[in-house]
């Protein structure tokens, strides 16, 4: 797992990528300005496991790489190159993209379904109210 924290522009956003069964899964989180290390804390220990929990992600499909032992000085150049690095992996946004789409389809449905049933409700008191009016002659 791994948690990026960097500045868009306007807020803080926290990319957390997760790896597991060989599917990339990745969430974003929103901390608005920046985060002190309390802050960061915070959020690992209480709400990244429910964020974690909470989705109906599936994930994206990556290789794996089986883990060798890498030389010292290499991880180190590694690790300096990913904090130059800004934003996140190019397959963690389409795993955030695709979550987005899925949350799009779902409202869209919903939003459908209550407009179908507010028609249905509507018609329905058409037709009394114009029952009830020739009842009475």
């Amino acid at each position: 797992m791994k948690l990026t924290i960097y500045h868009d522009g306007q807020f803080w956003i926290g990319m957390i990528e997760i790896v597991s069964d060989g599917y990339l899964k990745a969430f974003r989180h929103v901390f608005g300005g920046e985060p002190k290390d309390s802050e960061v804390l915070t959020f690992i220990y209480h709400e990244l496991s429910t964020l974690i929990h909470n989705s109906h992600q599936s994930g994206i499909h990556v290789k794996q790489n089986c883990p060798n032992r890498i030389n010292p000085k290499r991880l180190q150049r590694r690790v300096a190159k990913e904090m130059r690095r800004t934003g996140a992996s190019t397959k963690a946004q389409e795993a955030v993209r695709q979550e987005y789409e899925e949350r799009k389809k779902q409202r869209k449905h919903i939003t459908k379904q209550h407009l179908e049933e507010e028609k249905q409700r509507k018609y329905l008191l058409r037709k009394k109210k114009a029952k009830a009016k020739h009842k009475g002659r």
